[in-house]
């Protein structure tokens, strides 16, 4: 007798049931490699072999002006004025055709009237190792707060090697120069009651001298300590203005007229130091116009809710290649005897205490250009 029952194996229910169970893992997988896709923390753009964007994740939306092109994509923000970029389109079909990813360290781009430092790397993407390339991926990586870090983490263990310096040799010159300082004007007043000026001269500039070896121990001190007054909320404007108020003296006698463009609504900043920082800028740019001249003071709200404060003068300028060297602490593009060094120094270490930055530059038309960016005061502060 023939069992009239169907095998298990080839019953349709079963069959349409594992289909319909193979259906839905396939869905659930698809779900979750775009939930994934979604949510990594870097960008991911998917093309084809012409360069043409299949996908994108939400996070590179956020890092680059996507458009149809991959390439065209990155061109669009590191081939803005002033920056040069890798030769995208060269780049990937190289890397589609050699089947070698290339990856781009520290690349600018602009979006949105802000640069940022992007990591980049394109691999191709192959269905077997003869086939050639079906397209790419480009996994682009925002590291401007890396990159920003590690560069405070070195100045940081520079400045405190340089201030153990200057705090031992500061401490060791002045006891002796104070004495020195001291037996000086001593002679001297004995050499006045004689009549003597030959010899009151040689001590005058010998005293003169003492006091510049006095005014760098003190410099160096105040590096080397890093007081700061206590973080009280104020607007920029004001701490300028009494900056410009303290150097009245001196700008009178260099002759230099100030210039003022202060844009209103400017949220407070933490005051601090920071009234020191803008004296040793305001006496920079005198020092820079010894004949004279215009310095322009201005302020403005940049992004990411920062106050810029803007220094330009119209004196000598300095050159390109020292726009970094001169913030370095005894650099001085001064003649002899009119700086120490230690000022611009002292500055950017201040300003970077308050998580802000300070940069130089030539001006278009002549002088110097010394700007400070500083995080402003929020409410949740």
């Amino acid at each position: 007798m023939v069992d009239s029952q169907e095998p298990q194996s080839e019953r349709p229910g079963k069959a349409d049931d594992r289909l319909a169970t193979h259906d839905e893992h396939r869905l659930k997988f698809g779900l979750l490699g775009k939930s994934i896709f979604e949510s990594l923390p870097v960008g991911v753009v998917t093309f084809g072999p012409d360069l043409k964007i299949i996908d994108a994740n939400s996070q590179a939306v956020r890092l680059i002006k996507l458009g149809e092109r991959i390439d065209k994509s990155l061109a669009k923000g590191t081939d803005s004025p002033g920056m040069t970029g890798p030769n995208w389109t060269e780049e990937l079909k190289s890397t589609l055709s050699t089947g070698k990813p290339c990856r781009f360290d520290n690349v600018m781009y602009m979006l949105n009237s802000e640069t940022r430092l992007l990591r980049i790397v394109c691999t191709p993407l192959k269905r077997t190792k003869t086939s050639g390339a079906l397209g790419g991926t480009a996994i682009i990586e925002d590291i401007t707060e890396k990159v920003y870090m590690e560069e405070q983490l070195a100045n940081t263990e520079r400045l405190a090697a340089i201030g153990k310096l200057a705090s031992k040799v500061a401490h060791e010159l002045n006891n002796p120069m104070d004495g020195i300082l001291r037996y000086i004007n001593l002679a001297i007043r004995i050499i006045e009651a004689e009549n003597l000026e030959k010899p009151k001269e040689y001590l005058t500039q010998c005293r003169q001298g003492l006091m510049r070896m006095v005014q760098i121990v003190s410099e160096l001190l105040e590096f080397s300590r890093g007081a700061h007054t206590p973080f009280e909320s104020l607007r920029v404007d004001h701490i300028i203005e009494d900056a410009i108020k303290a150097m009245g003296p001196i700008v009178e006698a260099s002759k230099v007229q100030i210039l003022r463009d202060y844009a209103p609504g400017i949220p407070q900043i933490r005051s601090g130091n920071l009234f020191q920082v803008f004296c040793n800028l305001i006496k920079n740019a005198l020092d820079a116009m010894p004949d004279g001249g215009k310095l322009s003071v201005s302020t403005r709200l940049g992004a990411a809710n920062t106050a810029i404060v803007e220094f330009r003068d119209t004196g000598t300028g300095f050159v390109p290649d020292n726009s970094e060297l001169i913030f370095e602490p005894f650099f001085t593009t001064k003649d002899k005897g009119r700086g120490t060094g230690l000022g611009l120094a002292i500055s950017r270490d201040m300003v970077e205490r308050y998580h802000g930055r300070i940069t130089a530059e030539n001006a278009p038309g002549g002088g110097s250009i010394f700007t400070v960016h500083l995080p402003v005061v929020t409410k949740n502060l």
